[in-house]
């Protein structure tokens, strides 16, 4: 009992206040004594960063002064409904004992079953989870999907672990939720550094519990009851994003656009790919590593199959194509600048150097209230995160709708119907953003807190 006490206490102390140390790219390294991961985290984390949930509470404070709604309604809108957290032990490869934190943060599910990723992530801590729960419930109700917000998440460097070490860590982690999850309650799917094989885990471990259970998860391979589409969903989304907000900017759709991505992940690559499909231009991409630029337009599905084949951004060999420093895309002219890679990366010192027109935000997160508010001041509008990467919890609902019916549909009807999905969701928001001449960020959020004020109202408070 000693033992387990002491290896409790040191693997809270050791993992639950990392979020909260890691102030600079110089503790990550004094902390993780240069570690694999640490070079990836650097940029991102060199600058301070203050609380998650306090940026999305600013800015739903923001649209909740629009929508002059009584003071007492903001604790019930930002308050989760619940909050798990629990200690995963596995034992690795070598014999080892190995103890991660995981949570679960339950945020609102007046509009329908929770609904939200899981992710693992070095850096994962309660904070993050529940400003990222938050964004799913308003995520949801713009997109006028009947769902809720969740988000799971687990404080692990996944580089680290082993093929079957993940899989143990997985099937403990639905041990350990399995009681609060379910296909008609809590809908968890793929998220940072988790993807099909992680869907495909957690299925089949929460089916020995329950019994067959395909709607429990989403995300999960097309040849295990996942839906066609679901993989490029969110890059796709964010493709219908930036042609909507340009068409209606009058500006014609994405032909002939310059583009700057800021991450090559799935979500990144995805949207590169669909808009260099359209005849955008794709001058720069980053990741980790570094970013490549070519003011003629890089050729990103070639890009994507060197990646695919282990090869860095920065040594891909393309004529015209120079390598910059990661940080010194924001200084590129362009139309439209797309973050898709960590969040908080538009803080004030970001939002005064961006030479672009538009921003979408494939990420969750990407910009800190005081970078939005210079962007704002500067006539750059910002396409937000609620709306813009929208497209992979519009397509994770299609796949729980098939696996409720037994029945699968077709690529075209799913992208078909994730076309008309951002169609509808940004002819609202842009209404709403010419009717009250507010941000798109605010009318979003005026709209999705709207909707779940609506529904909590509706269903009572007993």
């Amino acid at each position: 009992n000693f033992f387990f006490f002491s290896f409790r206490r040191f693997g809270t102390m050791r993992l639950r206040p990392l979020s909260l140390l890691l102030r600079s790219a110089r503790t990550v390294e004094t902390l993780l004594n240069g570690k694999q991961h640490v070079s990836d985290y650097q940029s991102a984390w060199s600058r301070t960063l203050s609380s998650h949930a306090q940026d999305t509470n600013t800015y739903i404070k923001q649209a909740l002064k629009e929508l002059k709604l009584p003071q007492r309604f903001e604790k019930m809108l930002v308050t989760p409904r619940r909050e798990v957290s629990a200690q995963l032990v596995i034992l690795k490869d070598n014999n080892e004992i190995a103890t991660f934190n995981a949570y679960r943060v339950q945020h609102d599910n007046a509009r329908g079953p929770y609904k939200g990723g899981i992710r693992y992530h070095p850096q994962c801590d309660l904070d993050d989870v529940r400003s990222l729960a938050s964004l799913m419930t308003w995520k949801t109700a713009i997109m006028d999907i009947p769902f809720g917000g969740a988000k799971g998440g687990v404080t692990v460097d996944p580089s680290q672990l082993t093929v079957n070490e993940l899989e143990k860590l997985t099937r403990k982690l639905v041990h350990s939720f399995r009681g609060v999850i379910g296909p008609y309650s809590d809908i968890p799917a793929p998220d940072m550094n988790t993807g099909a094989a992680e869907m495909a885990w957690f299925f089949d471990e929460y089916s020995k519990y329950m019994g067959f259970s395909p709607a429990v998860v989403t995300g999960k391979p097309v040849n295990l009851h996942g839906s066609l589409g679901r993989d490029a969903a969110t890059g796709r989304g964010v493709f219908f994003a930036a042609r909507n907000l340009l068409e209606h900017e009058g500006h014609g759709g994405v032909e002939n656009k310059s583009f700057v991505i800021q991450g090559f992940g799935n979500v990144g690559s995805w949207a590169a790919k669909c808009i260099s499909d359209h005849e955008g231009d794709i001058v720069c991409v980053s990741d980790i590593d570094g970013a490549i630029y070519n003011s003629g337009g890089i050729d990103v599905h070639a890009l994507d199959k060197h990646i695919s084949q282990g090869g860095k951004i920065h040594e891909f060999q393309e004529r015209g194509t120079s390598v910059l420093p990661a940080d010194d895309i924001f200084q590129l002219e362009c139309d439209v600048f797309i973050p898709a890679a960590l969040g908080g990366v538009i803080d004030t010192k970001v939002a005064k150097e961006l030479k672009c027109k538009y921003i979408i935000e494939a990420a969750n997160g990407p910009t800190r209230p005081e970078g939005d508010e210079i962007l704002n001041e500067r006539g750059i509008k910002v396409l937000p995160d609620i709306y813009a990467n929208g497209g992979g919890v519009a397509v994770s609902y299609m796949e729980w709708v098939q696996n409720c019916q037994e029945f699968a549909w077709s690529l075209e009807e799913v992208n078909e119907k994730l076309e008309n999905k951002m169609k509808v969701a940004f002819d609202h928001i842009w209404k709403k953003h010419k009717e009250k001449n507010v941000s798109l960020r605010t009318a979003a959020f005026m709209l999705a807190l709207q909707k779940v004020l609506d529904a909590r109202q509706v269903r009572g408070f007993a």
